[in-house]
């Protein structure tokens, strides 16, 4: 009893010493580190912007069927980003002639010139947007923009990368990168954009109906490049996509068509920003997207914030095909078997969450998955028009 008095009092003792030689200000953080995981929160800036602002994207060019301007509302900062296309607008474009060109509505929020309108290089076009359908009735412009001529593009190229290699060093993981060369001999260019159109075929590896298909995706990258602090106007191997082995881009033929726009100095800057903004930052204090420049205001209301950018350049184009064999490219198909069926019985709900994909004496094989039954799920039977232009 005594022994375990006289213990109680050393650890009594010990405690007192102990926390009398820790200063109050590291005992204070000590507790304040103690409690700090269970006091974190999601954090969202109050904004006093308005959280419908009107979004105009699109590019004027000197190409046929290449001009479509798309028209939205934006989404409040703190949620995912959302396409909101805003019907029923009144567009049209005017040029430094006097002429003044309208756009129809191909579908809802996207606004097209006639297909056989070409943009002029050297003339200077304006955007006109009038909405009824935001909270009031408003009329949007542009600044005058002026086309401006850009020059051929060199070479577009590609080569292969090696992302794995085995004990013998032989590549068992392969992939492709995608480059582009250009130059303009008058040095008058110096600011470029590029965006790209990717097609590539795809075969499913069972006996089905709708077995081979074409995937056509566009671009979302910023691919932007200025020359003005060069003494030539002169870009080489500048990369344009990055293809893995994750995908079925490279299994049996792919082709790119690369597109290449003429810049001014104010239009580079939007890009460059709303690069960073999308691709490179992100964090809480970085530009958000209500803070990059428009080139488009309000008539009626010259303070109200714009997003997007009307853009006119000419346009050069290129396109290449690869056909070559890469080791390691995906299997996206390895888990498309998963139940066998009896011919003697009826399979509910076939052709509806349960297609066939394979059949034998004995009965048939059936997927859960409708991309492994069907390419359409994902493609298009049709041909592209350009497919056999290579060689």
């Amino acid at each position: 009893m005594k022994s375990n008095i006289k213990n109680a009092i050393s650890i009594s003792q010990f405690k007192s010493d102990y926390f009398h030689f820790i200063p109050w200000r590291n005992l204070f953080i000590f507790f304040l580190i103690l409690i700090a995981p269970g006091c974190i929160r999601q954090f969202i800036p109050a904004v006093s912007q308005d959280q419908n602002l009107l979004v105009v994207e699109g590019t004027i060019t000197d190409q046929p069927g290449m001009n479509t301007i798309n028209i939205s509302t934006s989404m409040p900062l703190g949620k995912r980003s959302q396409v909101k296309p805003l019907a029923g607008c009144n567009v049209y474009l005017t040029d430094d002639l006097g002429n003044k060109i309208m756009l129809s509505e191909n579908t809802e929020g996207s606004y097209s010139c006639d297909p056989s309108f070409q943009g002029v290089v050297g003339r200077s076009y304006t955007i006109h947007v009038k909405t009824n359908s935001l909270n009031s009735e408003l009329s949007y412009q542009s600044s005058p923009v002026l086309m401006r001529p850009v020059p051929d593009i060199d070479s577009v190229y590609w080569e292969r990368v090696v992302f794995a290699r085995d004990l013998y060093n032989w590549p068992i993981a392969e992939g492709a990168k995608i480059f582009l060369s250009t130059h303009d001999p008058l040095n008058s260019c110096r600011y470029y954009r590029w965006e790209y159109v990717e097609t590539w075929e795809f075969t499913l590896p069972f006996y089905v109906a709708n077995k081979t298909c074409w995937v056509t995706n566009k671009s979302n990258d910023i691919n932007i490049k200025n020359t003005s602090s060069l003494a030539d106007d002169r870009i080489e191997k500048f990369p344009i996509n990055f293809i893995t082995n994750a995908t079925d881009r490279l299994k049996i033929k792919y082709s790119i068509l690369v597109n290449q726009y003429a810049l001014n100095e104010e239009e580079y800057a939007y890009w460059e920003k709303l690069r960073n903004t999308t691709q490179e930052v992100g964090g809480l204090y970085d530009l958000i997207p209500e803070s990059i420049p428009s080139n488009i205001t309000c008539i009626e209301k010259p303070d109200e914030r714009v997003l997007g950018y009307f853009s006119v350049s000419s346009v050069k184009s290129k396109r290449i095909f690869i056909k070559s064999q890469f080791n390691g490219t995906a299997n996206l198909y390895g888990d498309c078997v998963n139940a066998l069926g009896s011919k003697t019985e009826i399979i509910p709900g076939l052709n509806d969450y349960v297609w066939i994909i394979g059949e034998s004496l004995y009965g048939y094989t059936l997927t859960y998955f409708r991309g492994c039954a069907d390419c359409t799920d994902r493609g298009s039977t049709a041909v592209p028009p350009f497919w056999y232009d290579s060689k």
